[in-house]
């Protein structure tokens, strides 16, 4: 008998045929549709011309330069909302007043979006790379912080109770027993809090005009001379970057969790 984790493996490559072939066809019925005139080639470009623009951006020290801006920006911020959310959701599923006391505040800010915030962390502290680190910061702590706190009510009672008969304190408790449990559970909010902040990041970019990064050079793409093949080259770039920092996190996921799945 096959185990299951063998079979996961030998229908993986599979799976990662069927997801090319259904990018080949989307790309197919995009030039099909362009070339046949159902979209304004001044609108939307076909590949057939975003592509050969996106393999020059590909060795354009400016753009190289602006896609590091975007990743930086991007890596602080989500280690930032890891720092913050983790010990913030262990404090506050671990001792009741505190969740009762913050309850408000926390369901209050929320469902603030993030961009909603720009004009006054502009005003505040200008619009250059703090701003944008800053509300991706805001927007991806929620899921991990969330995923932290439902996580800790799962924990199984009798462990917390045996790691207390051995003298382990409350530090202990949270950082031996807690913090394991939950660690599942934190890397799928940190999945979700990443492809946030991407977007939050390459969205302040562009709203804001400053701190270079994508959104700025998709900004200026959109600008004056329209350069729509630059814009939509700009946006395969960012869709590919989201794409491949998913993946990466999923297979950490499998790799240190694959028994949760």
């Amino acid at each position: 008998m096959r185990p299951w984790g063998a079979d996961r493996e030998r229908w993986r490559p599979r799976a990662a045929l069927r997801g090319l072939a259904g990018v080949l066809i989307l790309l197919l019925g995009w030039e099909v549709a362009v070339r046949a005139g159902a979209v304004p080639a001044d609108y939307l470009p076909p590949p057939s011309v975003v592509f050969p623009q996106l393999v020059d951006m590909l060795v354009d020290p400016a753009f190289l330069l602006a896609v590091v801006a975007t990743v930086l920006s991007w890596a602080i911020a989500l280690a930032l909302a890891i720092g913050i959310a983790v010990p913030a959701g262990l404090a506050l599923a671990s001792v009741h007043w505190l969740r009762v006391a913050s309850g408000t505040v926390v369901e209050f800010l929320r469902p603030i979006p993030a961009v909603a915030l720009v004009p006054l962390l502009v005003v505040s502290i200008g619009g250059g790379p703090t701003t944008k680190i800053a509300l991706a910061v805001f927007a991806g702590l929620w899921p991990i912080l969330f995923n932290t706190i439902y996580a800790f009510a799962e924990i199984e009672p009798l462990q917390v109770d045996t790691a207390k008969v051995f003298g382990a304190g409350r530090l202990r408790v949270l950082t031996r027993v807690a913090l394991p449990s939950v660690a599942p559970f934190v890397l799928t909010g940190v999945r979700l809090s990443a492809a946030i902040g991407l977007a939050v990041v390459i969205s302040a970019e562009m709203l804001t005009g400053a701190g270079g990064g994508i959104g700025q050079f998709i900004l200026a793409a959109a600008s004056g001379a329209t350069r729509m093949d630059r814009v939509l080259a700009g946006v395969v770039v960012a869709g590919v970057l989201g794409y491949v920092i998913n993946a990466v996190l999923e297979r950490v996921h499998r790799r240190y969790f694959g028994w949760q799945s």
